[in-house]
Formats: C-alpha cells, sequence, structure tokens
C-alpha cells in the first residue's frame, strides 16, 4: 500500500486522520508494555453522555464480578478477546515521540475489549442485608447500633442502579429511620395495623376515607413512633384524589391470611376461610383471588389444604427461582405457575423465553392445562 505524508501532529490524531487507502507506519512507544490499567470498553451509543458526563460508576464488592450503572440500568462488565491484534495509541500531548513523517507509537496490543451487556438488578442481596436487624418495637440500643446500612452502604454492597434500588427498597416495605434502611418486623407491622383500624373504628372514622394527620397522632398516643405511624399507613392505604387515605382492601386481607398461615402451618381449607373471614376488618371481603402468589392448595382426597408460598420470599433470579419451584413441586399447572414468575424480568428475555429456557411443558390435548416440569 502506497504511503501518504500528513501534515498533523504525531500520536493518537495521526492515526485518526489517515485517509481511505493511506497507512501509516507503526513503531512500539518507548513506554511500550502491558499497561494492565488501560482497558478498552466497548459502548452503545446511548451510553455515550452518561459515560463522557461521569453519571456512571462501577459498584460490587472485591468478591464479585463488577457492574456498570446508569442512574436507571444495571450492565454487566465482560471481556471479550479478540483474534486481531489491537494497537493502543496515546495522544501526542501525553506522549511525544520524535519523529517525522508521522507515526502512530504504539504504547499496548490489547487482548481484547470489555462489552456492555445489560442484567437485572442483585435485589436479593439487598434483602439479605436489611432482614440482618429488622426494625422491632423493642429493639435495645446493641441492636440499635449493628448490622445497620444508609443508603451510600446499599449503594457500594447492592449491584443495581440508583433507580433499581429505590424501587427494591419501595417492593420491600422498607422505611428510613435515624438516616438507616429498614424493614419493619412483621409482627410489630400487624400489631401496628390492628392498633390503626382499631383507632379508626373506635373514633368512627370511615376506613375509606383516613385523614393522615387524626391517624398518625392517634397513633402517637398509643406509644408508635411518628416514622412508623406515616410508614403503616403508606403500606396498607392509598392516597385517593381527595387528599384521603384508603385502607387497600388486597394489602389488608392478605397480612392477615399471612399471619394466620404463618402462625398455624397448613390448615383445612374450610378452617382457613372461616379464621380469615372472621379476621379482616367489616366491609372488606376476603377472596381466595386475592391470595395468587401467596399460598398454595393441595387436594387430600376430597379436602382441599392451604399453606403459605409467598412469591416475595422467592430469589428474584429466574435460575434460582424456578429452581427453588421444582423444589417444591415436581409439576405445576399454568394456573399456580404463572403468579410466581409474572416478577420476573430479565433484559432481551420475554416470559416465554424464560420459560422455554427453564421448564419443559407438556399438553396432552389441546383442551388440556399446560403441565411444567424442571428442565
Amino acid at each position: 500500500m502506497e504511503k501518504t505524508e500528513f501534515s498533523c501532529t504525531k500520536g493518537a490524531e495521526a492515526v485518526l486522520n489517515v485517509p481511505p487507502n493511506s497507512s501509516i507506519p507503526i513503531l512500539y512507544h518507548p513506554l511500550f508494555g502491558p499497561h494492565d490499567n488501560l482497558l478498552l470498553l466497548e459502548l452503545d451509543e446511548k451510553l455515550l453522555p452518561d459515560v463522557i458526563n461521569e453519571r456512571v460508576s462501577l459498584r460490587g464488592e472485591p468478591n464479585e464480578d463488577a457492574v456498570l450503572c446508569t442512574k436507571s440500568k444495571t450492565y454487566a462488565v465482560k471481556f471479550v478477546g479478540t483474534s486481531n491484534s489491537v494497537f493502543l495509541v496515546p495522544p501526542s500531548e501525553q506522549f511525544v515521540v520524535d519523529e517525522n513523517p508521522p507515526v502512530a507509537a504504539v504504547i499496548k496490543v490489547a487482548p481484547g475489549i470489555m462489552e456492555l451487556v445489560e442484567v437485572s438488578p442483585k435485589i436479593d442481596k439487598l434483602k439479605t442485608l436489611l432482614l440482618e436487624n429488622p426494625y422491632r418495637y423493642d429493639e435495645d440500643d446493641e441492636m440499635r447500633d449493628s448490622n445497620l446500612y444508609q443508603w451510600d452502604d446499599l449503594v457500594n454492597k447492592v449491584q443495581a442502579s440508583d433507580d433499581e434500588l429505590k424501587s427494591a427498597l419501595r417492593v420491600l416495605s422498607a422505611v428510613e429511620i435515624n438516616g438507616y434502611w429498614r424493614i419493619v418486623d412483621d409482627k410489630y407491622m400487624g400489631r401496628v395495623l390492628k392498633t390503626l383500624i382499631n383507632n379508626s373504628i373506635l373514633n368512627d372514622r370511615s376506613l375509606n376515607s383516613l385523614d393522615e394527620n387524626e391517624v398518625v397522632e392517634s397513633l402517637v398516643n398509643d406509644g408508635i413512633s411518628r416514622v412508623i405511624a406515616r410508614h403503616c399507613l403508606e403500606v396498607y392505604s392509598s392516597k385517593t384524589n381527595g387528599g384521603v387515605w384508603e385502607l387497600d382492601k388486597k394489602r389488608v386481607c392478605v397480612h392477615f391470611a399471612r399471619e394466620i398461615l404463618l402462625a398455624k402451618g397448613k390448615m383445612n381449607m374450610e378452617s382457613f376461610m372461616e379464621e380469615w373471614i372472621s379476621k379482616v376488618p367489616g366491609g372488606m371481603v376476603a377472596s381466595l383471588d386475592m391470595l395468587e402468589g401467596e399460598i398454595l392448595v393441595e387436594k387430600l382426597g376430597i379436602q382441599s389444604w392451604v399453606y403459605a408460598f409467598s412469591v416475595s420470599s422467592l430469589p428474584s433470579d429466574p435460575a434460582g427461582r424456578f429452581s427453588r419451584l421444582f423444589q417444591e413441586r415436581a409439576k405445576w399447572e399454568w394456573k399456580d405457575l404463572h403468579s410466581y414468575i409474572r416478577d420476573l424480568s430479565v433484559p432481551g428475555l420475554t416470559s416465554d423465553g424464560l420459560l422455554l429456557k427453564y421448564t419443559r411443558r407438556t399438553q396432552p390435548t389441546a383442551d388440556a392445562e399446560p403441565v411444567f416440569t424442571a428442565r
């Protein structure tokens, strides 16, 4: 190939200005070496603004593979080897090579590049951290000072973007108490909820039209902290267009169903329904369809038995989720299975793709209910 001389500076600029069908001589830079601190990162164009403006961060602990996080997404960082030689040429103002005509001074031969692959955040670790020390009414000073995490601690420990982390905290019903993010103990939350309901009934307040200040002050007078009082209202209620709060029927009914089954274990369906209906507040109708993803029903002879099996207790990663599901049951009908996988989200993979990857589907006839087993 014919060589062409260029009126440009030496170094990387010389390479950038090479016209088509032209060439430029190369040589080893005086500082040529492995330079393990220099890595090539291939980026999608949509990520360039975040990287250039330093709106990304690498997250993970020393024993974990690092992930790169933007404000809203998480990316695995994977090394991809290349069969062709990739030369790294530094800018001329950084390393001066006195050569004429211009040359490309190679400081490193890169064996490959780092590429980014969007992945789901690793939320299970967040739940594990927060459950190390759930908030209890009677916690002592030693418990209060151990295994607690502020926002910055969670950012450093959990491989998730800021938006994904905030979303996960909402799903876990976590609350910030004295600067630390906590999950409130289930029994204590149940006690606060019952106090809220009883106070509302005693004061002739409609459970569909609760004034926030009245509810919070009433709970504070019963020895409950203002933060927990407001948190209980937010967890079990929804704010209406009129600015008042309405107890969410499904959330409240699910709470009492969980409470019954966690205390008694597997129950006869009739006995469970009788006790459940007796515990929910007046005006609320307990219905089994509220408990999709919360209970499993077994047929033993002519009787039906029910026990707690909550999707919230299962791993959030697909492999762990399906493994746990097939430990519980070797075969799943779709009417039961879909409640336990509909929350799974894997970038680039649909629900059908997840089923194809982790299950085998059998359907004896076109009218029969499909059955799924482990792949």
